[in-house]
This record gives C-alpha cells, structure tokens and sequence, in this order.
C-alpha cells in the first residue's frame, strides 16, 4: 500500500507526525520473512506553502518528521495563485506515483489543493484515482468570508474517508449529507502530538532565557506571563480590526508580561499601519524581559511554544489549533474571533470566544483570568488517534482491493470498503439532527 501525506503549513505539521508515527509502528509489526502486502510506503510531499526554516524547519526537527520525499516549493501568493502553483505541480507528483491513499490535513490551501488534483486524477491505463483521506474533517465557522471555511467545506465533499475530532464534526457532516459509513470519530492528532512532546518540552530552556524561571525545573515557580498570536489576515490585514485588538490587550500588558511571537505577515501588517508603539521596543533575543508590555518574538519552534503555553497565565489567539491545545493543557484561553469551528473547546474547555473589540477582549480576558476553569478533555483526545487512522485506511485499502478483484473497478466502493466502524460505533448514534449553526452562534 503506498499512502502519500500533504503538508504545506505548520499546523499540518503537528497533525501529520502522528499518523506517520502510526504508519512506522503498523509497519514494525511486519516480520522480515512476512509478505510485503500488509505494509504501508509512505510518501511525505511538503508543497512549500510555509518556506523559511522558522516557519517550516524547525518544525519538522521538533516533531521527529522525516525529511519531505518531495518538496514543492510553492512560495507564498494570493490564494488563487498558491492553491493554482500547489495543483500544476502536485498533479505531476501523484501522476508519477501513483499513490492508493492521499491523506490531506487541516485547512491550508495545500488541504484544498491537493484534494482537488486527487479527486480529478485519472491514472494512465486503469482511469484510477487514489482515495482521498481529509484528517480533521467537518469543522465549521459558519463563516463563509474565511478562506479556511471554504477549503474545509471543499475538501470535505471531495474526500472518500471523513477523520473528525469533535462530535460537532460529526453533525456537521451529516447535515451537509454525506454519508455515515464515511465519517470516523478517530480524535485529534494534534493533540498526539501535544501529549507525545510534553516531556521533551519541559527541557526547553526558554523560561530561563527570558528570566520568567529561574530553572529548567518544572517545579520552580514561574513568573505570570500571556501568550499572544496573531496571524489571520481577517485580523491583521484591516487596521480597523488590528487596531482595536492592540488596544484592548493594553490594560493586560499593563499587569503582564505580553510574548507575542509574530508572524512575519502580522509583522509587515503592523509596520505598514504604524502601529509599533504599541510594543516594547526591539524584539526579545534570549533576553531578559520586563514584567509589562507586549514583546515581539520571533517565531519559536514547536517544543519552545509548547513549553510557552502550558506555563502562561492566559493565551490569547486567533489560531483554531491553539484552542484546542489550551484545553487539553487547561490553559485559559482567549480567542480573537466572531466565532469557532471547535465549538467543544467552548463547551468543554477553557475557550472564551471574545470578538475583535477592544470592550469584547478587555471582558474576555478578565474573565479567564478570574474564572476557575474545569476543563474536561475531549473524546478520544488520548494519543491514539493517529492509530485509529491508520487502521481505518488500511481496512479500507484492503476492502478496496478486494472489491476491485470480484468487479473489475480498481477504485470500488468506497462506502462499502469504508464499513470499519469499531471506532465510531456508538457516537454516530449520539449525533443529534439539531442545526449546527444555532449552536455556533450560541458560542
């Protein structure tokens, strides 16, 4: 079986390493006199779409990813021109390979993308196409002006197994009519990461660089601090959005520490609308720093945020994965957004969904702060969810096959080959037909 796995931005990264993990560990079950026919080649295509070793690099060390197959080397664009340059060459790519399985993961163009090549593909002599895997499916905003609600939507109805992390996921899907033999309730692989990498990041020396700890020690006591991100163009593009933002993380500053590291489009963004004063001046180097104000970092890598979040205060983001990383370390967190496709980091987490206003934010925050948080996890939020993929595809690879040799149809029924519902038995059942959007909103 040879199953090819897109990443193109960091989050893909973090969802992607466990499911190569899991692939590794399904193959070291395989003797070296056993038949080949139950392995799993993995191909690892990388299109480039974040580029620059602390935007990438850095990521794929933390994570124990190999080294891409392949590498792309999209660059950055408009959307258009990135998701149109991540087709031209990805289409040669699965053309030469001819993979059984594309997995794609998240919401980046590249998830988009690659999924559409993959669904339109049709190999030479046979007229095949590979099954397409969407990992972190049936999330939903309801916002359709978010670029990342379009990918989702897209390459959700384009795929032939649904991997879903929330049981909103689940409604969600099955509102939009797709089927349920195609939905799997597996759980999140960011979250394998997170709990695979916590050990390793209590050795980061980061706290200690920046005087918040006086040890590496995880029992020392650690200086109050926030943690910032920023990055959706949604908010960072409109200084009539950013602004008021900025302004309402004025009063926290004012009693915390603020470590904002910045993404190098929100760091243009800032410079272009003049808005510098709102922090301390010059970036945090492995330096020292004060016990107030915001302070711009560079971008860290993986086990260095990791570590960042799970001793702050409070975060504040607009990012979807950080919710969901806050609530399995029940870190409080605010959100910087009208809304949220993890409605379960609201519900059952530490999420408070805080708008773009600078009265909105200066609420939200005093609220986390004061608050008591029981954060309960999520199911199957255990680790294990890269596992619970892996032996979906390969059941479903096999079931393919199978059906291919009784038909004649390389690419068979894909519900058919798709009925391993081990996993997802019993919590289909407790979807609910109620209207997603309503609950959205409510959050």
């Amino acid at each position: 079986m040879k199953i090819m796995i897109i990443v193109g931005a960091r989050p893909n990264f973090m969802k992607a390493a466990p499911i190569v993990s899991a692939i590794r560990a399904h193959n070291g079950a395989f003797s070296a006199l056993e038949s080949a026919k139950g392995r799993i080649d993995t191909i690892l295509v990388h299109t480039g779409q974040h580029y620059d070793d602390g935007m990438s690099g850095a990521f794929f060390t933390d994570l124990g990813l190999p080294e891409p197959d392949i590498y792309l080397g999209v660059g950055s664009g408009s959307h258009a021109m990135q998701t149109a340059e991540i087709m031209r060459q990805f289409e040669g790519v699965v053309l030469s390979e001819k993979p059984d399985a594309v997995i794609v993961v998240g919401d980046v163009n590249s998830t988009l993308g690659c999924a559409l090549v993959a669904s339109k593909i049709a190999f030479p002599g046979d007229g095949d196409r590979p099954l397409i895997a969407h990992v972190e499916a049936g999330l939903r905003s309801f916002d359709r002006a978010m670029p990342e609600e379009i990918n989702r939507v897209i390459t959700d109805h384009l795929s032939d197994l649904l991997f879903v992390t929330e049981e909103s996921g689940i409604r969600n899907l099955q509102n939009e009519g797709i089927t349920p033999d195609a939905i799997h309730f597996v759980g999140n692989t960011m979250i394998d990461s997170l709990l695979a990498s916590q050990e390793k990041a209590k050795n980061s020396s980061i706290l200690v660089d920046f005087g918040l700890n006086g040890s590496t020690d995880s029992t020392t006591s650690v200086h109050q601090y926030v943690l910032l991100t920023l990055h959706r163009p949604s908010n960072v593009d409109n200084r009539e959005v950013l602004l008021p933002i900025l302004e309402g993380l004025q009063e926290l500053s004012s009693s915390y520490p603020i470590l904002f590291p910045m993404h190098p489009r929100t760091r243009r963004r800032i410079a272009e609308f003049g808005l510098e004063h709102f922090f301390s001046s010059g970036d945090v180097t492995r330096r020292r720093v004060a016990l107030h104000g915001i302070h711009v970092l560079e971008p860290l890598g993986y086990l260095e945020f990791l570590c960042l979040m799970r001793h702050a205060a409070l975060v504040v983001t607009d990012s979807g994965g950080i919710q969901e990383e806050t609530t399995c370390l029940r870190v409080p967190c605010v959100t910087v957004r009208n809304n949220t496709e993890r409605p379960v980091t609201v519900t059952c987490g530490t999420n408070t969904i805080a708008g773009t206003t600078k009265q909105g934010i200066q609420r939200a925050v005093k609220k986390s702060l004061e608050g008591y948080h029981h954060a309960e996890i999520p199911d199957y939020w255990d680790g294990k969810a890269a596992e619970r993929i892996v032996k979906v595809l390969v059941s479903a690879l096999k079931g393919q096959r199978s059906i291919s040799k009784a038909s004649g149809n390389v690419h068979g029924d894909v519900s058919a080959a798709t009925s391993h519902q081990a996993i997802a038995s019993g919590i289909l059942s407790k979807a609910t037909t109620e209207d997603v959007r309503s609950g959205g909103e409510r959050n």
